[in-house]
Parts: structure tokens; C-alpha cells; sequence
């Protein structure tokens, strides 16, 4: 199963490479994430740059298409050229959304009567979609799913975990990232936070 995580320039660090990094510990289990970008080479907030590892057309292949956020969503949200390259099908996809992603997957369509989560700074954007914003940090129902706040990220790499291979996998790879000393309380938030929107992908 190959995941697509969705980078734009002035992206969030947080967000595609903790989900990528956390996904990517379950390669030999056939669960593999790319970050997926637009040009050869992206630009994060800081000044990061990161070269591409699948070119935006991988999309439409993947099975799981995940969505990170930046400073210049709004551009990409306002830019038909770059809208036009995302085609996702949430039939057969599974679609999740890291912040300002979530003013994606309502310009996409995705969000039609469906809650999201997302970022204080976004929050507006996204409730002036028509979409009622949650104060919690992750939303899924069927195939999308929405996060909200940087760390959440971890959310949405549990959830895709979850649906591909099952809570144990999910459980040791949060159990192997977990701080020291804090192992159980950070595998049972992360479960409880996807588990009502977790059933099994088969």
C-alpha cells in the first residue's frame, strides 16, 4: 500500500515529515509513504528544502493521500492548475487532511457535510467553506480524515496504520517513537483519538 503525502512549498515540517517518518516504519509490512510534491524541489516555512520523491501525479495511484499544510495554502487552494492535479477518489482512497489541508479537501469537494479539524490560524478559511470546524484534534469519517495542530500529525499516521495493518502495528510503531517513560499513555491517546473512525480497511 503506498501513501502519497501531498508537500507544497512553505510547507510545515511537522506535518509531512512526522507522518511520512512514521508510516515508513511499517515498510516491511507493505505500507510505504512518499512525499509527494509538485516541482523536483520544495521549500518548507524554514527554509528547508526537500527534493520531491513522487511527482504530483502519483495521486491518483496511491492508496492513502495525505495532505500536509504551510504558509502558502491558501495560494495553492487559489491556484486551478494545482487544484486540477489532485484527483482523489475517496471510494477507493484513503484521504487525510494536516491543518490547512483541510481548506484543500473543501475546495476539493471532499468536506460536503462533514466536520473537520484544522489550525487556529486556518480555522476561519475553513468555516467560511461551509465546513463546521471541531475543537478536537482529529476527525475521520469513512475514507477522509482531517487533523488539527502540528503534532497531530501523529494522529493521521495511527489512522492510515490502523485501517492498512491493524492497532498492533499501529501500537508498536507509537510504542517505539514514544517518549521515555511515557510509552502506554502515548499509545492509548493516539488510539482513542482515531479509534472511532479506524475500522479495519478490507
Amino acid at each position: 500500500m503506498q501513501v502519497a503525502v501531498v508537500t507544497f512549498d512553505g510547507f510545515n515540517e511537522l506535518d509531512s515529515l512526522i507522518a511520512s517518518a512514521l508510516i515508513n516504519r511499517c515498510r516491511k509490512d507493505g505500507l510505504e509513504a512518499f512525499i509527494t510534491t509538485p516541482a523536483p524541489v520544495v521549500t518548507s516555512m524554514n527554509g528547508v528544502e526537500v527534493t520531491g520523491q513522487r511527482p504530483m501525479e502519483f495521486v491518483t495511484e496511491a492508496e492513502v493521500v495525505l495532505i500536509g499544510s504551510g504558509v502558502k495554502t491558501r495560494d495553492v487552494v487559489a491556484d486551478d492548475r494545482l487544484i486540477s492535479r489532485l484527483v482523489l477518489d475517496p471510494s477507493r482512497q484513503l484521504i487525510g487532511a494536516q491543518c490547512s489541508g483541510a481548506l484543500m479537501l473543501a475546495r476539493l469537494g471532499l468536506l460536503d457535510g462533514m466536520p473537520a479539524c484544522t489550525d487556529m490560524k486556518t480555522r476561519p478559511f475553513v468555516e467560511a467553506c461551509d465546513v463546521t470546524v471541531l475543537d478536537a484534534p482529529f476527525h475521520a469519517e469513512g475514507n477522509i480524515a482531517t487533523a488539527g495542530g502540528c503534532l497531530a500529525s501523529q494522529y493521521l499516521a495511527t489512522w492510515v496504520i490502523t485501517r492498512a495493518l491493524g492497532e498492533d502495528a499501529a501500537t508498536g510503531v507509537i510504542d517505539y517513537v514514544a517518549p521515555v517513560g511515557e510509552n502506554q499513555e502515548t499509545v492509548e491517546r493516539a488510539l482513542r483519538a482515531v479509534r472511532p473512525g479506524a475500522a479495519a480497511l478490507r
